[in-house]
């Protein structure tokens, strides 16, 4: 039976090189994330199970791993938070349909255009970059992390498409790429034209949705209650996930994975993802949706970054609240303009009720804000 082989490598060639010979054994990779302190790897290895972890000093057989099935080609640990990751299993056909339908939509072209891979192979937003070079044959280079001026070296040396994340992209001047895929938390505004916005999810082996538009052969539909839950973003396409490592396949009748995000499919046929189910703030029986306060408040010039999430409230039973890292430490926004640009632009219950000044906001290893991690 295959194996799965576990990467505990830095980004590179040879993380490349190792990749590739697993895949020529016939095995699954598992990528681990190098940043990880020793007891969250050994987490990560121990409930995933593969029988072989590939070190710089080595190669480790381990006992008890569990096997893959043929056909299977990565499985990558979802960046949940809390507890130990799942394995999202996708096989070499799923990462070969996410590589030629983002590439056809970029126009992707071997013989001219060359990928910068700056983000972590352990998150599917870098690894995917990678997968699509290698099928579609189309050159790249492997940063061993990001470094806002190594990824504008490479774009002075020919680099044409690379993938980031929005607090990256901010650190970036990337006017000379020729595409930019924008990943990871809801996009700011004001983008360069050559920003592309994707969503996806690590169980969609990457972005499925290029500027709010279905990638060719994805299929989106909201759920009604009957099918997923009402609201809900639901997906399905080749490039999907067989299912976790665990076994387990939450995929409803008709093959429609449930996303966890609250959308609109809008009547131009675009997608509108308002943010995680989970996330939504009810206050005074309103829902408010963290991810639309902070694409408003990212327009004033007094906040660096920002993080909407939530405080229990006697009188509204939950109320809004900002996370703020100031531009000007000497001069953070006031509550007043705070409160008053947003309930101008979306409405009085989801103006926040208090600003909370910080240095830095909490984030996954991928990114993300943590909102959990926010008190």
């Amino acid at each position: 039976m295959p194996e799965l082989v576990a990467l505990d490598l830095q980004a590179g060639q040879s993380f490349v090189d190792a990749l590739l010979r697993a895949w020529e054994d016939g095995n699954a990779v598992l990528p681990l994330d190098p940043r990880l302190p020793d007891p969250a790897v050994r987490r990560i290895v121990d409930e995933l199970r593969p029988s072989m972890v590939v070190r710089p000093a080595g190669t480790e057989r381990r006992s008890g791993g569990l096997p893959t099935e043929p056909g299977d080609a990565l499985v990558v640990p979802t960046s949940g938070t809390t507890g130990v990751p799942k394995g999202v299993v996708l096989t070499h056909d799923a990462v070969q349909a996410s590589a030629l339908v983002s590439s056809g939509a970029l126009g992707v072209d071997p013989g001219a255009d060359r990928w910068v891979a700056c983000l972590p192979m352990a998150h599917i937003g870098g690894l995917s970059v990678v997968t699509r070079s290698l099928v579609t044959g189309t050159p790249y280079v492997v940063l061993e992390k990001f470094d806002a001026a190594a990824v504008e070296q490479e774009a002075r040396h020919g680099a044409t498409l690379v993938s980031l994340v929005a607090t990256a992209l901010r650190r970036t001047d990337a006017s000379g790429f020729r595409r930019v895929l924008l990943g990871g938390a809801a996009p700011p505004e004001g983008l360069p034209d050559n920003v592309v916005t994707t969503y996806g999810m690590t169980e969609t082996g990457s972005g499925i949705v290029y500027d709010g538009r279905p990638l060719s052969g994805v299929d989106l539909r909201i759920g009604d209650g009957r099918l997923g839950s009402e609201g809900e973003v639901l997906v399905r396409g080749p490039m999907l996930f067989r299912g976790y490592r665990d076994g387990t396949d939450p995929r409803l009748p008709g093959g429609w994975l449930p996303t966890g995000d609250g959308g609109r499919i809008q009547a131009d046929g675009s997608l509108a993802v308002f943010g995680r189910m989970a996330e939504v703030i009810v206050t005074g029986g309103e829902k408010v949706w963290p991810v639309a306060v902070e694409s408003v408040l990212t327009r004033l010039s007094a906040i660096d970054e920002v993080a909407v999430w939530k405080r229990p409230d006697p009188e509204w039973g939950e109320r809004v609240v900002a996370w703020v890292v100031p531009a000007d430490p000497d001069h953070p926004p006031e509550l007043g303009a705070v409160r008053t640009l947003v309930a101008a632009e979306l409405s009085p219950w989801a103006a926040p009720r208090e600003v909370v000044i910080t240095d830095a906001l909490p984030r996954a290893p991928g990114g993300k804000v943590v909102r959990t991690a926010l008190s």
